[in-house]
């Protein structure tokens, strides 16, 4: 149940039919795994926080460098050389404190995905490497999760998403389907 402040908060995504009361129920009451915070994954964690997603978990092994600050939108000259998901966990609860926030301060890998993926209903990758990347698909294929891939390089970007259950119940085609070969990193 919504309480009055987040009815407020939520006021003119209410006004949406496509959103309405159930639908802002269904936000808060999800949970997205974001894996990467860094120039994708800041604008996506923060669209994510202010939306009202109930519980957004969010991984990252990198800590903040100069270097991010023109295009990673929620990190600060101060935030130098800490890490980027406990920044970004930081940032994210001043903008809405009314959801849960869940960190990982590690890299995502074999040992550890199938635990952290299950936990999640939607998965969401913002990273900037293939193996990640079909660590990801394979882990969402497994546990029939949807993933969500964002992809940017320079001044193009690439979103789709893979492993969702389409209207005749049968799941649509994951990343491996599309992209059956994994390419190396530049």
């Amino acid at each position: 149940m919504l309480s009055k402040e987040e009815i407020s908060r939520y006021s003119k995504q209410l006004l949406l039919p496509e959103i309405g009361i159930k639908g802002q129920q269904k936000l808060k009451e999800a949970k997205v795994l974001v894996i990467g915070a860094g120039g994708l994954g800041c604008p996506v964690l923060q669209y994510l926080g202010v939306a009202g997603v109930g519980t957004i978990g969010i991984i990252d092994f990198d800590i903040v460098d100069i270097t991010n600050l023109h295009r990673q939108v929620l990190y600060a000259f101060d935030d130098i050389g800490k890490a980027k998901s406990i920044i970004a966990s930081e940032k994210i609860s001043l903008s809405n404190p009314n959801i849960t926030l869940e960190t990982f301060n590690l890299k995502l890998e074999t040992l550890n995905a199938q635990e952290i993926i299950s936990n999640y209903d939607i998965i969401a990758d913002c990273t900037d490497n293939f193996e990640t990347r079909y660590l990801i698909n394979d882990t969402c294929v497994l546990w029939n999760k949807p993933f969500v891939y964002g992809g940017i390089h320079k001044f193009e970007g690439q979103l789709s998403v893979f492993n969702y259950v389409m209207s005749d119940g049968s799941i649509g085609p994951n990343y491996r389907d599309v992209f059956p070969e994994m390419v190396q990193d530049e």
